[in-house]
């Protein structure tokens, strides 16, 4: 396979793939997000005056992107085989060394040279050595391609050299799905395949092609599927028995399979996300191969499945956050529950410690794990093992027997044994029934260590039934704890930089001096990386995933998709609703002062108003001091948190509970963010970044905290900031704003813009620029006008310097700051500072944002008075079933469009179905629309279960008299009924013969608001 560039052509720029006398041919469309693919013979093309791009043999294509308004067409030019997996069924992979990315839109990139990465050693030096993005001596100009190649050329990234089987999926799922079907290459478990985001628009291609073009396509092999993780293969011979003389050559495989989801480096991607996805989760399959039988052995490891982060400089000292203590139970419900789906069973070991960081997390997981089995049942168990201390007790050889010993883990070993099929027909014997799952706090060291023990545990279970003359081979168990530990170096040094701690004893089975030397060189290297190395990588890693949220997959020129999805966005109104939500939102200057008086008169102004979301920035919630700066105490955060909580919890006529949802803290600056308890569920992608602006951006005394949350599928953004002081200081507070405003981000590329809805609740520090009586004297007489007209924060906004676009309440109260402690009189000191208003709630959204309410609350626990709004905003809740029924029917639309009739018209005419209507409000404890009077409690009665016909209840069904119908299940049958069906087909309404059920209750009257 070769790529050809062809320029001197009337489209511009082409690029051709070509392989096996076929043709793929790439040129970007009028959009600049789309490229134009084509799949031809390669006689239809005139490759005479086109230039070849690489001198080397192009291994396959790994997708489309698009990076800085270019496309790029991303190939690998350089890879070797790393050995056949499964000899008996040719299952060959090869090693990714070398990726290139072409444009299609300039020649900007082609003269650019490209270093050679096909040494993974040279690799490695290279990503340790260099930011992602930021080389310490960058180049004139730098292929904007170049952080997803030093990714991507890593050594880590494999893929099946052969096209006819799937590297993705273990053993015990590719066998069952091959033997009912032929194989296709666009079935893969997308969790593992890592181009998944680049490659869709070329496999929806390939799906729009013929069944002789696609299978043409295939055999040109095109299309690269990789994987991230490690691939090691060993051959062996083995002991023949006693009676024969002639060895047996096995093979011993170990396949990581590294998941995407919730992907990046070791301190940006910790715990669980909203969907269940942990970071670092790997499953790890271990497949032996003799002359009878293969067996697979699959483990899996992954992040304590909770909402934890490690942020600031971390260096020996773990400092663990659990950021999300109250809302992570339906996270960690889901985890669960994904891996019952995909393995029946669990069983895991957690390797943490009984320090307190790591005691805290052994403590959440415990309780969540508790909580979840009411939810996911009982097929989910635990081991608790404190690794450390059994080796500071025994050493290593220690942790060996001591997990042998746990009779929980030696029962489940048996229990969950291994899937086993023969050699020559892949039948399979026996099916592995769970699985264990790992974890240590990165799930690395620690982790691979216990799972090559079980790993060895379970082969030898097979090895004592089959053939025990293999039990005491030296070069069978010398392979596999190489591979296993080759297997720790090359996940380590994905997730940390560094290859693995504890391999010398993997490897020899033993310590030694170079070993424990080694380990301490790599945790040094470790700090190093993490800390100052790995947020540039993370943003590559994000870009090459499609998760930065200004990135947009590329697509392919299809003008019949193309004119559905418009017609989609353009009618997202029938496809979703809206709901009316209630947003306090409120800041204070704290003057590190603690609660001393009911936050009532604060959180609750308004009589009969319960917000859905509570969201409170505090300002010198502790001390400025340097000690506070240095290291920051969130013991007085912590202190806030349960006095609301139990200010919440206690108010008199109590309509709700309240959780905390997020809380943070930058020095004296906290946001914390409380929702009602019933819309935890729907609070997602819940995420806090902060932005340091004391001291040039390197002290936290000043800075602002931001917390983002999709509430159902509308995103919010909310800001607390402390400004510079000083009546004077206007252009550091501007200074300030943009350094919040530019440089605070959150994960995956999102900035404040990129939301829906933004609010500012902070101590701005602006003052007014008028004499200390006339601000007094109108401050006391209410003349708000005069004050208005020399506030620095009006004429900031007016004058474009900060806050532009923002838009704030009208400020009919008086100026909060500043007062004296415990009264309502303005400050008498020697100082006498001008009364102002510093604390500001300022807002900004692209509609369903009104500000119903923007006062004071007369507190005197500090300096400032507490400013409050009340924010009705509308959330959008997108109906899935709705939007997809609503697509089918565009495109169905517009395949049968006959020419000259006007497309446009046709679909503004096209409405759903009314049988697709709304659906009823979330049922809860308390209500559910279906305990009608028609069906008491919900109860249905027997006799009504009896009247159901048989195999009816599929509403894709056909009744009996329907040509679709068939009474056989004979795939030749049904496709000879299917040729003789009249075309087009016209479905027949199918017969309901069951009781419809009872209708949704009608919706509460809404109640009026301020």
């Amino acid at each position: 396979m070769y790529l050809y560039l062809a320029n001197d052509v009337p489209t511009g720029r082409i690029l051709y793939l070509v392989s096996n006398n076929r043709i793929l041919a790439f040129r970007q469309s009028s959009n600049p997000a789309q490229a134009v693919v084509e799949f031809l013979p390669q006689s239809q093309v005139d490759l005479s005056n086109v230039i070849r791009l690489n001198t080397r043999v192009v291994k396959g294509c790994l997708g489309l992107i698009s990076i800085e308004k270019d496309l790029f067409l991303a190939v690998v030019t350089s890879a070797t085989e790393v050995g056949n997996t499964r000899p008996t069924a040719e299952e060959s992979v090869a090693r990714i060394h070398e990726v290139c990315f072409y444009s299609l839109t300039s020649a900007t990139w082609d003269e650019l040279p490209v270093e050679s990465l096909t040494n993974p050693e040279a690799i490695d030096t290279m990503m340790n050595r260099d930011s992602y993005g930021q080389p310490s001596t960058p180049p004139i100009i730098e292929h904007p391609c170049m952080p997803l190649t030093k990714i991507l050329s890593s050594g880590h990234f494999y893929y099946a050299k052969n096209s006819n089987w799937d590297l993705s999926s273990r053993l015990a799922v590719r066998l069952p799905r091959d033997s009912h079907s032929t194989w296709d290459l666009g079935t893969f478990d997308e969790k593992f395949i890592w181009n998944a985001f680049l490659i869709r628009s070329l496999l929806d291609l390939r799906e729009r092609l013929d069944p002789l073009e696609r299978d043409d396509f295939d055999t040109c092999q095109f299309i690269v599927l990789a994987i991230q993780g490690y691939v090691g293969t060993a051959t062996m011979a083995l002991p023949a028995p006693p009676k024969e003389g002639k060895p047996t050559i096995a093979t011993l495989s170990l396949i990581s399979r590294l998941g995407w989801k919730r992907a990046g480096t070791r301190f940006n991607a910790r715990g669980v996300d909203d969907d269940g996805n942990t970071a670092n989760f790997v499953e790890t399959e271990t497949i032996f191969t003799a002359d009878q039988h293969c067996v697979s052995y699959a483990q899996i490891r992954g992040s304590v499945p909770v909402f934890w982060e490690q942020q600031g400089l971390q260096t020996f000292g773990q400092r663990i956050q659990i950021t999300r203590p109250t809302s992570s139970q339906p996270a960690f419900n889901q985890h669960f529950a994904q891996l019952l789906e995909e393995y029946d069973s669990v069983h895991a070991i957690n390797l943490l410690g009984t320090k307190e960081n790591e005691a805290i997390l052994t403590t959440a997981y415990a309780r969540h794990l508790s909580s979840a089995r009411e939810v996911i049942g009982d097929q989910v168990f635990i081991t608790h093992f404190d690794f450390h201390n059994a080796v500071r007790i025994g050493g290593h050889d220690s942790v060996i027997r001591e997990l042998k010993r746990l009779d929980a883990i030696s029962r489940h070993v048996a229990q969950f044994g291994y899937t086993m099929c023969e050699v020559k027909t892949d039948e399979i014997v026996t099916q592995q029934s769970g699985i264990f799952r790992t974890n240590c706090l990165d799930c690395l060291d620690r982790t691979n260590f216990v799972q090559d023990i079980i790993s060895r545990t379970t082969l030898e279970e097979y090895i004592l039934q089959a053939r025990q003359e293999w039990i005491h081979s030296n070069s069978l168990w010398t392979h596999h704890r190489e591979l296993w530990a080759e297997n720790g170096d090359a996940l380590s040094k994905i997730y940390a930089g560094t290859g693995a701690l504890n391999t010398s004893f993997t490897r020899s089975g033993k310590r030694t001096l170079a070993g424990v030397l080694s380990d301490a060189t790599k945790s040094v290297s470790r700090a190093y990386i993490n800390n100052f190395q790995d947020k540039g990588k993370q943003i590559a890693i994000d870009m090459f995933l499609g998760n930065m949220s200004n990135q947009r997959p590329v697509t392919i020129f299809d003008p019949i998709h193309d004119s559905v999805r418009i017609a989609l966005e353009n009618r997202v109104h029938e496809y979703s609703s809206t709901k009316q939500c209630t947003i306090f939102v409120g800041t204070w200057n704290l003057n590190g002062r603690p609660p001393s008086e009911s936050l009532l008169p604060w959180l609750f102004p308004r009589d009969g108003i319960e917000p859905d979301m509570f969201v409170l920035g505090f300002q010198e919630i502790v001390p400025l001091t340097a000690q506070q700066i240095v290291q920051t105490d969130p013991d007085k955060r912590r202190m806030w948190e349960r006095r609301i909580l139990e200010t919440l919890d206690h108010r008199p006529n109590k309509k709700a509970t309240y959780v905390l949802l997020r809380s943070e803290q930058l020095v004296g600056t906290a946001l914390l963010v409380l929702v009602r308890t019933e819309l935890l569920p729907v609070m997602r992608n819940v995420e806090a970044a902060s932005r340091k602006t004391g001291l040039r951006g390197m002290s936290g005394n000043k800075g602002a905290v931001g917390v983002r949350l999709d509430y159902y599928d509308t995103s919010f953004c909310f800001l607390t900031a402390h400004l510079a002081a000083g009546h004077s200081n206007v252009d550091e507070r501007n200074m300030d704003y943009r350094t919040i405003a530019n440089g605070l981000h959150f994960l995956k590329g999102k900035t404040i813009p990129s939301h829906e809805n933004v609010i500012w609740l902070a101590d701005t520090n602006y003052r007014i620029d008028l004499d200390n009586e006339t601000v007094r004297s109108s401050a006391e007489s209410d003349d708000f006008d005069m004050l208005l007209a020399g506030d620095q924060l009006r004429q900031a906004i007016d004058s474009g310097t900060a806050f532009a676009g923002y838009e704030e309440g009208p400020l009919l109260f008086r100026p909060t700051y500043r007062y004296d402690l415990g009264t309502d009189r303005y400050d008498t000191s020697e100082k006498m500072r001008i009364p102002a208003w510093t604390d500001r709630i300022l807002y900004r959204s692209r509609g369903g944002l009104d500000l119903g309410v923007y006062s004071r609350a007369e507190l005197k626990g500090s300096d400032h008075k507490p400013v409050f709004a009340i924010f009705h905003a509308a959330v959008r809740v997108v109906d899935v079933a709705k939007r997809t029924a609503l697509s089918q029917l565009l495109l169905q639309s517009v395949i049968a469009t006959a020419p000259g009739e006007k497309l446009d018209e046709k679909l503004a005419a096209l409405a759903l179905p009314p049988s697709i209507g709304d659906l009823p409000p979330p049922s809860s404890d308390d209500a559910a629309w279906w305990n009608g009077p028609e069906f008491p409690n919900g109860a249905i009665s027997m006799a009504e279960l009896r009247d159901v016909r048989a195999g009816s209840t599929n509403p894709f069904d056909s009744p009996d008299e329907s040509s679709l119908s068939s009474s056989s299940t004979s795939d030749e049958e049904l496709y000879t009924d299917a040729l003789m069906l009249q075309t087009p087909m016209t479905p027949v309404p199918a017969v309901v013969t069951r009781k419809p059920p009872p209708p949704p209750p009608p919706r509460p009257a809404k109640k009026p608001t301020d």
